[in-house]
């Protein structure tokens, strides 16, 4: 079965939905793919929400050009009889709101302008983001998910809907992520931003008639790819090794293969990614706080009352979001009453390990999603 990316168009200020920062964002579209079918009853959802630079192509090919599509970011998790089998669950991953993959962002068109956004795009939260998903749904006839699931930003994601909108939610599985960002993860975030910004091409986010700050955006990707691995991953693909060499240049080309991989990572994100969404996306990642209340909620008390079942995961090796954030989200569920189940995979591919197949996440998430239909 092939699928196709969707879009859905909603006028924010006829329905009265500000943003987080009190501005209003009008019209906003989110783009979306879905793969099952949707039952009678209509609770077999399944959201599934990306990370930082993915999209909305989780899984499979598109049905109008397969031969020049490539399967979803997580086609080895998603499909008929996978981990989040599609043949009995109705599967929903959308673009989050200030992407470039399709949905709303600095790089779409202004209608007061008449240009692209660029800066005078308003400031995002990740909360914004699970807002604009909620249209999303509310307009494929859905108000409750048998589970939301998402890995890194997605991870906040799942643990935004859990506080925003816990009445919609049966289960809940956040992975690799954490309650809020730690100074290194900010900081990681700002060299990013700066490596951006610091480019003359970038001209202050008005850069889109033009060939766009692609050296910054590199920077900033090689910057983010780094904080993904870990050292073991690092060491056993690299090491030391020569690039196409017996010996060093004695310059500063790529001599080392680690040198020409993060080269060639960068390169190949910044053909892809727009410059400005880093910046926004970043910047929404760094405010989600949910222990600091810092989008005037109640954070996690708003959890007292709804109880949902939850799988927390994390990776042994994961550096950037590692296990003891895990384990102080745990703490906070369960002391808001939530079922809580918790698994620390040990694999030493770094943050990113959720993106690689692994038979026992599979098993862990397919496991945990038939407990919630038996319960």
């Amino acid at each position: 079965m092939k699928i196709e990316k969707q879009y859905f168009t909603y006028d924010a200020s006829e329905k009265g939905q500000q943003l987080d920062s009190g501005l209003v964002l009008s019209p906003v579209t989110i783009a979306y793919e879905t793969i099952g079918r949707l039952n009678h009853s209509r609770d077999n959802a399944v959201l599934i929400c990306h990370a930082f630079s993915g999209d909305s192509h989780v899984a499979d090919l598109y049905w109008d050009d397969p031969s020049e599509s490539n399967p979803g970011w997580w086609d080895f998790m998603v499909g008929p009889g996978k981990g989040i089998d599609t043949d009995r669950y109705f599967v929903i991953c959308c673009n989050i709101l200030g992407s470039c993959m399709g949905s709303t962002g600095p790089s779409s068109i202004n209608p007061e302008t008449g240009k692209a956004y660029g800066l005078d795009f308003p400031m995002v939260t990740i909360g914004d983001m699970i807002n604009a998903q909620k249209q999303v749904l509310a307009h494929l006839g859905i108000t409750k998910l048998h589970s939301v699931i998402g890995g890194s930003v997605g991870g906040m994601q799942v643990l935004e809907w859990c506080v925003r909108y816990p009445e919609m939610i049966k289960s809940a599985i956040p992975i690799a992520t954490t309650m809020r960002h730690s100074a290194l993860a900010i900081a990681f975030n700002e060299i990013a931003r700066q490596a951006i910004m610091a480019d003359p091409l970038w001209n202050k986010g008005d850069y889109y008639h033009s060939s766009g700050p692609g050296l910054g955006l590199a920077v900033a990707r090689m910057i983010g790819h780094v904080t993904y691995l870990s050292d073991e991953a690092m060491r056993r693909k690299f090491g030391r090794k020569l690039q196409d060499k017996e010996d060093f240049s004695f310059n500063f080309e790529a001599d080392f293969q680690v040198e020409s991989y993060l080269r060639h990572q960068g390169s190949k994100f910044a053909r892809r990614f727009d410059a400005n969404s880093v910046l926004y996306i970043t910047k929404a990642a760094d405010y989600f706080d949910l222990a600091d209340n810092v989008n005037t909620r109640e954070s996690l008390q708003d959890l007292r009352g709804n109880r949902s079942k939850f799988l927390v995961i994390s990776y042994t090796s994961d550096w950037l979001y590692p296990t003891y954030q895990a384990r102080e989200l745990v703490k906070a569920l369960k002391r808001t009453g939530q079922d809580v189940s918790f698994c620390e995979i040990e694999a030493d591919c770094g943050h990113d390990a959720f993106l690689i197949k692994d038979i026992r996440l599979t098993n862990l998430i397919r496991g945990f999603l038939d407990g919630i239909e038996d319960a």
